[in-house]
């Protein structure tokens, strides 16, 4: 037994010798693959992948839904009060039914591919697992695959990967048929959304909060609290009889998500976790790889909702397990709720990591018409997402690049600051969660003994996470805000420039156009990471707005961790955040809804949209929404109703559960 202490609260650690974990698989055996950074070295061609490898690969072929447009007027109907179908939703074998590809179209497909040698066998209604020599793949797509690798660095592993010169192509038999193919590009591409606290000034040692945990060290015992969620509890609401699931990309040590909440009291089923592997699964647990962030979302969503029963989806870092655990998520529909805290730069999917051309058309489609066609069928069943929606602020492809801008010619490191957001957050069928920082008092340590003066910042208000207000302790420090590490720190909001405005979207104040002048340059050395050298993006393009609605996020103002490093071993980790702590707490919280009107609701965002219209959303004693009317994500601003960087704001999750039981019963 061991007695460890977060905060204010003793935490008691028992250690789980064995659990009621059930896995579909073994997996973990292999190493993981380190997620992409901007530390991450750059890859050497190691030559043609045909000569290289003497064994057959897979892509996967995502089909094409029989009718999407109908599915997206059935989608807005199953959300619309006083519709005869609203909250209708469909049985997975009634979408197969009615959407899905036709076992005779299925059927084209595989022949057609066989003509290439390659052998395909039906994964789920809408996918594919297409298995062939690499020499038969590029003469099938159209491509030239090379081998490339990774050298290894002090904290990360090296890999190989491969990945098409060029995009790839249809054959034009099969066109109208196929919505992608992935797989062809095994490079990791997604990075877990969340950070820890500002490190050129750590926290001084915290006064005794008056109640729950300070700063830095807060627990879902605090989120309950913060949010109003015990007058659910009260009603014996916890989650019992819904499913959650977690779409993760790095594996966990489950006595960590155990330990977590047998600490803070919470009574579970010690059988309520199940694990699928996808694909293999992600390899072993590491740090490298984002242990962390699947440990987190496990904690943060089964912490919420304690009642329900988890399955975590684990796969590999790249396109193809995406595709393939989304699509294992709608297909089995066993999740009621579902989030997912790992995404890329949206536009980075329209360049050249995944995309193959329609010879029909010539327009390029891809991995986000794939994932939101799996999303779109995954609300029709009445299954609810979410995701974060990032945490670079406003300029989420800086972020990702670690390159702040400004772009000088005679400088290779150097690249532009654009404006720029997340995938799958922009996705419409997608309820995507930004980030607050809590009211609160904090002191830095100005000296490495951290002795005082301290340097001390007042927030009086909840408001937008972004770190400017953190400058002032840079300067003291001697830092600019891009070497203090503060920028651009914050929620991941603003246009879409690939996703147009959903219906849910139109004349709400607040939902933007994307701002001009987004052009991106970038030197050499940031050009190899693979998004070029130029590009100007689309102005006053009529986008989908992110995020939907925020909680906490700030890492200083954030969450500790019950986490087994594969480097140092287990231990308690404080001033964690990031949005991807918003997600799962969305998902626990969805699950408790699901139990309060005994049922699902589909895609949040319908009924989200829909209060804040309704006049009742900000105002009395039974407002479901909480304005967040201070900060700004170093771009977009904080206010009244809806902005670009919390969304609506933060939730009542009381309030409006209410909310959703009066349009449930009403229906």
């Amino acid at each position: 037994m061991k007695i460890l202490r977060v905060g204010s609260v003793t935490l008691l650690f028992v250690l789980v010798v064995a659990l009621n974990v059930q896995a579909t698989d073994v997996a973990g055996t292999h190493a993981a693959i380190p997620y992409p950074s901007a530390s991450t070295p750059r890859a050497a061609d190691r030559g043609a992948l045909r000569d290289l490898v003497k064994e057959p690969i897979s892509v996967t072929v995502a089909l094409r839904l029989r009718d999407v447009d109908e599915a997206e007027n059935l989608l807005r109907s199953l959300h619309t009060p006083g519709d005869p179908h609203f909250h209708q939703f469909l049985t997975a074998e009634q979408f197969v039914a009615r959407f899905a590809p036709t076992e005779a179209e299925v059927a084209r497909v595989i022949a057609s591919l066989a003509k290439y040698r390659l052998t395909a066998q039906r994964t789920t209604a809408t996918t594919l697992k297409v298995t062939g020599m690499p020499a038969d793949m590029e003469h099938a797509f159209a491509v030239s695959l090379r081998s490339y690798e990774v050298p290894a660095r002090a904290d990360a592993p090296g890999y190989t990967f491969h990945a098409p010169l060029g995009r790839a192509t249809i054959p034009s038999e099969i066109a109208g048929s196929v919505t992608t193919v992935v797989g062809l590009d095994t490079r990791p591409m997604l990075r877990p959304l969340s950070r820890v606290s500002v490190q050129v000034a750590p926290q001084a040692p915290a006064a005794q909060p008056l109640a729950g945990n300070p700063p830095g060290s807060l627990t879902v015992t605090d989120f309950v609290k913060l949010y109003d969620v015990q007058p659910l509890y009260d009603k014996g609401v916890s989650g019992e009889g819904r499913t959650l699931a977690v779409i993760s990309f790095a594996n966990f040590t489950p006595t960590d998500v155990f330990a977590y909440w047998s600490a803070l009291g919470l009574s579970v089923n010690p059988k309520r976790l199940k694990i699928e592997y996808i694909d293999g699964g992600p390899g072993a647990t590491s740090d490298a790889s984002g242990s962390l962030e699947t440990t987190l979302d496990i904690e943060q969503s089964g912490g919420v909702a304690p009642g329900a029963k988890i399955i975590a989806y684990l796969a590999p870092n790249a396109n193809q397990p995406w595709v393939d655990a989304f699509a294992a998520v709608v297909d089995s529909n066993k999740a009621d709720t579902v989030s997912v805290s790992w995404g890329f730069w949206e536009w980075f999917q329209n360049l050249e990591n995944s995309p193959v051309t329609d010879p029909f058309t010539g327009q390029g489609v891809g991995l986000d018409q794939a994932t939101h066609e799996l999303l779109l069928r995954g609300a029709i069943q009445g299954q609810t997402f979410f995701t974060a929606s990032g945490d670079g602020g406003a300029y989420e492809l800086n972020h990702d690049l670690g390159c702040d801008g400004p772009y000088s010619s005679s400088d290779p490191n150097s690249c532009s600051l654009t404006l720029s957001v997340d995938y799958p957050a922009s996705d419409t069928a997608m309820t995507a969660g930004g980030g607050t920082t809590l009211p609160a008092t904090l002191e830095f340590c100005l000296n490495s003994a951290c002795t005082p003066p301290y340097y001390t910042v007042t927030i009086p208000h909840e408001r937008v996470w972004g770190w400017d207000y953190l400058i002032g302790l840079c300067k003291a420090l001697g830092y600019d805000p891009v070497s203090c590490g503060i920028f651009p720190a914050g929620s991941g909001g603003g246009v879409s420039v690939l996703h147009y405005e959903p219906w849910y979207q139109s004349w709400i104040p607040g939902v933007q156009l994307s701002q001009p002048g987004q052009v991106y340059e970038a030197g050499t050395n940031i050009a190899a990471l693979g998004l070029g050298t130029y590009f100007a993006l689309p102005a006053h393009f009529p986008g989908r707005n992110v995020p939907d609605v925020s909680f906490n996020a700030d890492p200083e103002t954030g969450y500790a961790v019950y986490y087994t490093s594969n480097v140092t071993g287990f231990s308690v980790q404080s001033g964690w955040g990031g949005t991807s702590f918003v997600a799962p707490q969305l998902n626990g919280v969805s699950a408790l809804f699901g139990q309060y009107i005994h049922g699902r609701f589909g895609l949040l965002n319908y009924p989200l949209y829909d209060v804040a219209q309704s006049g009742e959303a900000y105002e009395g004693s039974q407002a479901p929404l909480h304005a967040i009317k201070y900060g700004n994500n170093w771009f977009y601003e904080g206010g009244n109703g809806y902005n670009p960087a919390s969304g609506f704001g933060t939730m009542n999750v009381a309030n409006f559960a209410g909310y959703l039981k009066s349009l449930s019963d009403g229906r």
